[in-house]
């Protein structure tokens, strides 16, 4: 346990000073197999063949599909269509983003996709009806999460792989905190506006072929739904064929890839070969770091198992407290921590092993624990000093840090730590659905 302990000292030092993480968990690993009596040539052929398993490829494949989407024009077209609906309410132009990341997150399955594909649109516009561009920016960067919970989801999938937990059974874990979570944002959303000095007007202006820009017409409403079919269709497909047995979440990403390419290319043309070249390029780089960062993160966690830690750290939390809320209370605060310092998939694969163990032992499900997992990392996406997503959102709001932090904690505390609360602490919450299913 002495040595575990300087380990994770060690990780969260590297991490502080800014080594990337590939270095980072590469350092955490060196040391490990130095003084832990670990057989390093078993454990890399251990690790190589963990990384040949087909459910890994589910994360690349819908990295790839998150860049496309958020290129093809699919998120303007989802957009448009929500605008029929609530456009004209005054908290329309929040609600509108909040939907529509959502369903973005059935498509992509991550968090950048959200912000990404809704915020150079919505973000604007928002300012120019009113908002503060520093709590649009925040609610747009905000809602993005929601790709890390409505399925399918790179998390889940990456905890279905690390601990052998049903993937399909921890989809369905998400689904209900993901739309309390749509909803609490919804109603922040709408308080927020109730303080506007103006009234929010219809949000989307259609133009004519010179590019003067007229108002949403009826005769346009059924143009609206037309174009936005194929996008209403990839997350149907996707998760229809998913939960039909159609085909697995692996091949549901490889097909959510190529319908985001099929779909912008030849349906919105927002594709070409130029943009379509530099989605690959990108994707592919950042797809080979991750992974290298992945199996090295694999590895370190897979000598804390060899070296029994997760046994001993259930042996010393049991012997400190019997107490199940106390116990669970710990895991979320120790999640928040993982959170706020690595990526969603690296927090997973380091601690699943470790706190699965103290799971069971406390009478929980597994899929329980992936829902309470994913919501609780997901957040450490907007909380800093980790934070890519929130970064990103600055990046993409062109707001600097100071005016999107506040309201960004503002929508966490008040929209996100409930849902996080009641989904630890009320079973049914999460396992209502994978229950309903067989799961």
């Amino acid at each position: 346990m002495t040595l575990f302990i300087i380990d994770i000292v060690l990780l969260v030092l590297l991490l502080m000073i800014g080594v990337p993480l590939p270095f980072v968990f590469g350092g955490g690993l060196i040391l490990m197999v130095l003084f832990g009596d670990i057989n390093v040539v078993g454990l890399m052929i251990w690790g190589f063949n963990q990384m040949l398993s087909p459910v890994l490829l589910a994360s690349p494949f819908f990295m790839l599909a998150g860049t496309l989407i958020a290129e093809s024009g699919i998120a303007k077209k989802l957009m448009d269509l929500a605008n029929l609906f609530i456009g004209k309410a005054r908290s329309g132009l929040g609600v509108i983003s909040i939907l529509t990341c959502g369903i973005l997150g059935a498509i992509s399955g991550s968090c950048f996709t959200g912000v990404a594909a809704v915020g150079p649109i919505m973000i604007p516009e928002m300012e120019r009806r009113g908002y503060e561009r520093g709590f649009a920016s925040a609610l747009v960067t905000c809602s993005s999460v929601l790709g890390a919970l409505i399925p399918p989801s790179i998390p889940i999938i990456i905890y279905g792989w690390v601990t052998g937990t049903s993937v399909l059974g921890s989809f369905l874990s998400t689904v209900v905190p993901g739309i309390m979570v749509i909803i609490t944002f919804s109603i922040i959303n709408y308080f927020y506006v109730k303080k506007l000095p103006t009234e929010t007007e219809n949000s989307f202006k259609d133009y004519e072929s010179d590019g003067t820009e007229i108002a949403l017409k009826k005769s346009s409403v059924v143009r609206v739904f037309v174009n936005a079919i194929p996008g209403i269709l990839i997350p149907v497909i996707i998760l229809g064929g998913i939960y039909g047995g159609i085909f697995t979440p692996t091949e549901a990403a490889a097909v959510a890839a190529a319908l985001a390419l099929l779909v912008g290319v030849f349906i919105y043309k927002e594709l070409r070969l130029k943009n379509t070249y530099g989605i690959f390029k990108t994707s592919s780089v950042s797809i080979g770091a991750i992974m290298v960062m992945m199996m090295l993160c694999l590895m370190l966690s897979q000598t804390f198992v060899m070296l029994r830690i997760p046994q001993q750290l259930v042996e010393i939390i049991m012997g400190m407290t019997s107490n199940k809320l106390v116990i669970l209370i710990l895991i979320n605060i120790f999640l928040a921590f993982m959170g706020m310092i690595v990526n969603d998939s690296t927090a997973i694969i380091l601690t699943a092993p470790l706190l699965l163990p103290l799971i069971i032992e406390l009478g929980m499900s597994p899929i329980q624990f992936a829902a309470i997992m994913t919501i609780n990392l997901a957040a450490g996406s907007l909380t800093p000093p980790y934070a890519s997503v929130l970064y990103y959102g600055m990046k993409i709001g062109d707001v600097k840090f100071n005016e999107i932090i506040g309201p960004a904690m503002k929508i966490l505390l008040v929209g996100y730590v409930p849902v996080l609360l009641l989904t630890t602490f009320i079973e049914p919450i999460s396992m209502f659905l994978p229950t309903l299913f067989g799961y």
